[in-house]
């Protein structure tokens, strides 16, 4: 199906085990599991770093899915951030703003895992809580291919960037993610 480094997914549909319960889901309802791969890996390279160099990929082939929130007048907003490894999520400018809270910061792990009934490092945009506003830098959007977390730490989907627009609760958002200086 799809390729990227020493990767090679099948359908996200003919590997339910490997999604968690709530990504399955998603997938199955927005009709995308045949257009979104699927790739067991070794749990302990789910990391973004240690995925790129077990599997040989480039920072730009991975989008990572963070948590993010922040309160007004005692009222929590949440939304999850799509950024290329490459980039890091504007958290305290564009983000805090398009949530319109005063401070917005990285929810804590466990609350994270706890909220999207996903593992940590494996956080994915599909199958997140409704009603959570979804923001994907437009690089990711452009993307060819990227390669994102299932929900699970032991596979990875591969997804082309034209799909997260079909996600509910996307909105594709320019700078989103700084590039890094190295």
């Amino acid at each position: 199906m799809y390729t990227l480094g020493s990767l090679t997914a099948t359908p996200a549909s003919e590997h339910p085990d490997l999604l968690a319960p709530t990504v399955r889901d998603a997938l199955l309802a927005l009709g995308l599991g045949d257009r979104v791969g699927v790739v067991e890996i070794d749990p302990d390279l789910s990391d973004t770093a240690a995925t790129q160099g077990a599997y040989g990929l480039t920072a730009d082939t991975l989008a990572n899915c963070v948590i993010v929130t922040g309160k007004r007048e005692g009222d929590v907003r949440t939304a999850a951030c799509v950024v290329l490894a490459t980039t890091r999520a504007n958290i305290n400018g564009l983000v805090q703003k398009k949530l319109d809270v005063r401070k917005a910061s990285f929810m804590e792990r466990s609350l994270a895992v706890d909220a999207t009934g996903m593992e940590f490092g494996g956080i994915t945009p599909f199958g997140l809580p409704s009603g959570w506003p979804i923001f994907v830098d437009e690089r990711v959007a452009q993307s060819a291919l990227v390669i994102t977390g299932s929900g699970i730490r032991r596979s990875k989907l591969l997804v082309p960037g034209d799909l997260f627009a079909s996600v509910p609760g996307v909105e594709i958002v320019p700078e989103l993610g700084r590039l890094i200086e190295v």
